[in-house]
Formats: structure tokens, sequence, C-alpha cells
């Protein structure tokens, strides 16, 4: 073809036209009609390809789809609180008396301590002067009793005797043996005998109030001196220690010791306000404190009925066991399981939302089903289905996908761990 083309090339070059008009006739017509037989033979094999494309479309393509098996399994809902951990009672120990320096320390922070054991001594050497000074002044007071009572004695006879010669006289007035006068003077002899007692009996009155003050002051000092030994008002666990040897004792200040009470710790835990409700007493928690490698189990002792209006927080008191070397103001975080129930369950990408409600997809025999289901429990993935469904089947298990209802899909079953079919 190529040669054929040059010929006709020269030929029209040439100066002869009709002879390149000939060549023309007698070369290109035949190379033209071959083109046109070729396209002839063409056109036969595409209208055979459009043809065959409708058929192969109406071939289905069925798509495979991953699926899960609707199995059983025990969920549980958590809640997490966090906060710190706390003396569950406190008791501050302050000094008993004012005044006096410390003089000794028993304890320090960290140690356990029984009720009533001696933690700091106090100086008590001012206390001992005032107690004999005490002493001194109760034998003073007991010496002017002794003289006050020989004086209702004495007094008590003045006056039975003064007593007595006035009767006498009373009836020697009547028969004229004794005159007015005399008379009158043993009157007045008795009047003065019986003044004189009262006044004897008013100065032992005296001396012995006088003893009972000055016994007050001695036992007050005596309770001074026995709060000079600052003991423990509770058993418990030595939280600090704030007293110092040399230092003048005074209860205004910052406490000598702070207790735990029988070294009781708990979780002093912030709940957020919507979850308080889902908290009762006696609910089991774990609790992990910082610098503690495993969790402590804990109980729910006291859920607080007020709601910060600041923070939106509630709070709730969570008791731990003794022994945990739990330390006061560390960090520690809790879980609390509210609620448990076993059913069925699937993964929580196997349901979607809708208009309804929750729903799923369902591959029954090839085809696509959506259902509404109701929905319990949340836990680590999966979530409980209460209504819809039945154990065994299967469900397309990333709900959303561009699948509805009737759709024939291949179901290949995917692995879901944790649930038990």
């Amino acid at each position: 073809m190529c040669s054929q083309i040059n010929f006709c090339s020269c030929f029209k070059a040439g100066k002869n036209r009709r002879w390149g008009n000939f060549a023309m006739k007698f070369w290109v017509m035949p190379l033209v009609g071959a083109l046109l037989a070729n396209t002839v033979v063409t056109l036969p094999a595409l209208a055979q390809d459009n043809a065959a494309a409708p058929a192969a479309a109406t071939q289905d393509v069925v798509p495979t789809v991953s699926v899960v098996k609707v199995g059983r399994q025990t969920l549980s809902q958590k809640v997490i609180v966090t906060g710190t951990l706390v003396a569950r009672e406190q008791v501050l120990v302050t000094p008993g008396v004012e005044g006096l320096k410390i003089e000794s320390i028993s304890y320090d922070a960290g140690d356990r301590v029984e009720e009533g054991a001696v933690l700091a001594r106090l100086a008590v050497d001012t206390i001992d002067v005032l107690l004999a000074q005490n002493t001194s002044q109760l034998a003073s007071t007991d010496a002017q009793i002794a003289q006050a009572r020989a004086q209702v004695s004495s007094a008590e006879a003045l006056a039975t005797q003064t007593a007595q010669a006035l009767e006498r006289g009373r009836a020697l007035v009547g028969n004229s043996s004794m005159s007015k006068d005399a008379f009158d003077q043993r009157q007045l002899a008795a009047d003065q005998a019986k003044a004189q007692l009262q006044v004897a009996k008013e100065a032992l009155s005296a001396a012995e109030a006088q003893r009972k003050l000055v016994e007050a002051q001695r036992a007050e000092t005596e309770l001074r001196r026995s709060k000079t030994e600052i003991r423990a008002p509770r058993a418990g666990l030595i939280l600090s220690r704030n007293a110092v040897v040399g230092q003048v004792a005074s209860a205004s200040g910052n406490p000598l010791f702070v207790i735990a009470e029988d070294g009781d710790i708990e979780l002093d835990a912030d709940v957020t306000e919507t979850l308080l409700p889902e908290l009762k007493v006696g609910q089991k928690v774990a609790v992990r404190p910082s610098g503690v490698g495993e969790a402590v189990a804990g109980v729910v002792r006291l859920v607080l009925p007020e709601i910060n209006a600041t923070t939106r927080l509630g709070k709730a008191r969570i008791a731990l066991p003794d022994g945990k070397d739990l330390r006061v103001g560390a960090f520690a975080r809790g879980t609390v399981e509210v609620a448990r129930s076993e059913g069925l369950v699937l993964p929580v990408t196997a349901i979607a939302d809708g208009s309804d409600g929750s729903i799923v997809q369902v591959v029954k025999d090839g085809v696509v089903d959506t259902r509404t289901v109701k929905t319990g429990l949340t836990d680590a993935g999966f979530v409980e289905v209460t209504e819809g469904l039945a154990g065994g089947e299967l469900v397309v298990s990333k709900a959303g996908t561009f699948l509805r209802d009737g759709d024939k899909v291949k179901p290949q079953v995917a692995e879901s761990a944790g649930v038990k079919g």
C-alpha cells in the first residue's frame, strides 16, 4: 500500500495530468473499496458485542457482606468516679491546758495508737507549785474549821446555861422571889449566848465553804496536771504530727496530732450529676489509688443528697479496706458496677439510629431485612438487645452501609470476640 501511494504521488507531480487522473482511478479507487469492505466486515462484530452487553447486565451481582451472629453474654454498666482519699472520721488532738511547754513526744505520723495512749507530755513544774500551795491552803482551812467548831461548842454550852437560868428566873418572878431587873438580865444573857452560837455556826460554815473552794481549786489543778499527758481520744492511725518539743501548747493553733479513727480511709468521690442517681449504698467499687499497683475493692458507704451548684458534681463516700497502704490525700479513680445483665448482644457497630429508634439489618436467606430493636446495657463494645432479635440470627456487622430491605447479599460470618453464640 505504501508503494501504491508513492506511485500516485509521482503521477501527481508529473506533467501529464490525464495520465495522473487515470492512475488515480486505477490505484485509489480499489484502495477505497477495500477500506469500505473492511468497514462492512467490522460492523457486524460491533453489533454482536452490543447485543451481548445487556445479556451480561441481566445476570445478578450479589455482594459479599460481613455479618455477626447474635449471641449471649453478661454485660455490666459502670460509672467512673474520681476523688481524693480521706479519713472516714478525722480526730483532732489539741492540748487540754494552755501555756505549758511540750516536754516529750511518744508517737509520730504513721503510727497506730490505742485509745488513751499518751502521745506527748507537757511540763508540770508550774502545776506542781500550785498543788503545793493548795495543800497549804487546805491545812489552813482545816485549822479554821477546827477553831470554828470549838467556838460553836462553847457557844452552845453558854446558850444552854443561859437558857436554863432564864427558865428558873421565870419561875422565881412568878412567885415574887426575883426582881424584874434580875430576870431581864438573865433574858439578855440568854439572847447574847444564842447570838454568839449563831455567829460561831456561821464562822464554821464559812470555814467549811473555804475548804470546799480550796478543794475545788485543787481538783482543777489536778485535772490540769492530768491533761499534761496528751492522750489519744480514739484508736486509729496518726495522719500528721504538728507537736514539737519546746513548743508552747495552745488550743487555738493547729492540732498537735491528727488521727484517722480506727484507721478507716475512704474515697471522697466526685460524681457527675446525671450519674449520681445510679449509685446506691452497698454497690461494689474497684478503686485504683495513685501509687498502688492493683485495684482495691471498695463499697459505696454514703451518697450525699446535695449537688454542687457551681461544679454540677455530686459526692459519694466509698469505704476501703484497711491495711492496703493507702495514703490520705492521694488521687484515686473508682469504677462502680451499677447494673449487670445476661442476654443477647451485638457489637455497637451493628446498631444504627433510625427514625423509630435503634435499627439493625438482619440477613435471612441472603436477603436484607431492616428491623427496629430495643437495647439495654452497653459494655466493652457490645450492646444488649432486649427486643427484636433471636439468638443465632445474622446481622450486618457495620450498620449504615448502603443496603436496603430486599437487597440480596452473600453473608460472610465475622468473628465477634467475647460473644457466645
